[in-house]
């Protein structure tokens, strides 16, 4: 089990966000440490909320308890507390597909009501990510798996500043060239083959992009993201935010 524990160290960045303490209003939580140590067991495991181990308490409690944080965002907050300084040098877009398991289909609302869309795989959703120079999350949007990966562009790139993009020939999109020019902003991004004047790159730059694709790997790692479970697109992000909040801080 001890590969599922907080470090000290990140435990420390974490408590302050937490639901419950002391210090707030109404009745304390119970073990905030175990609590998150619980969530973290059920992202790494990929496992169902009922097969939670009896050493980290009622399933049904730990869920309840899962939602109302997601609720407050504290997960989002526990993230940005457990990232650094993101080092905008250079920024990386990519995106990677994700399977949805049956579980995670059959919500109110249906498909259109989740980041859900039927592609070549099946029923899947797709992750978009923004990461800094060094790898690292610094913005995440979800998109149904048969929608084009430029679409979750614009919101992962406004309001942040970065000297150069590095993406694959999927961003080869002349509205994200002109947005990039018009901010001064160096283009690493692969030419489609239609591209009528083919844009030069700094090809060893672009190798740097690897790193987005290492992300990926080790978010992954992570069995309830590498397979929606998940009946809610906020319950999805809140799992990303915690295992990224986890990569992110090693």
């Amino acid at each position: 089990m001890e590969r599922f524990v907080l470090t000290d160290a990140q435990w420390a960045k974490m408590e302050p966000h937490c639901l419950g303490k002391p210090t707030d209003p109404g009745r304390s939580g119970r073990n905030n440490r175990l609590f998150l140590e619980a969530v973290l067991w059920i992202v790494r495991t990929g496992s169902p909320w009922r097969d939670l181990p009896a050493m980290f308490g009622n399933w049904s409690t730990a869920f309840r308890r899962f939602r109302d944080w997601r609720e407050a965002d504290v997960f989002k907050r526990i993230f940005d507390a457990l990232s650094e300084e993101p080092d905008m040098e250079y920024a990386m877009v990519d995106a990677t597909i994700v399977k949805v398991h049956r579980h995670g289909q059959g919500a109110k609302g249906g498909p259109q009501g989740q980041a859900i869309g039927r592609s070549k795989g099946g029923m899947t959703t797709k992750i978009l990510a923004l990461t800094d120079a060094l790898g690292n999350l610094v913005r995440f949007e979800l998109l149904p798996g048969n929608r084009y990966d430029t679409i979750g562009v614009a919101p992962l790139i406004e309001g942040i500043e970065f000297n150069a993009l590095l993406a694959d020939k999927a961003f080869d999109a002349n509205w994200i060239v002109e947005q990039l020019n018009e901010r001064g902003t160096k283009i690493v991004t692969s030419q489609r083959p239609q591209r009528l004047k083919p844009l030069k790159i700094d090809e060893e730059m672009y190798k740097w992009r690897h790193l987005v694709e290492n992300f990926f790997c080790k978010l992954k790692e992570f069995k309830r993201i590498a397979m929606l479970a998940c009946k809610t697109d906020r319950s999805f992000s809140a799992m990303i935010y915690l295992a990224a909040a986890v990569i992110n801080s090693r």
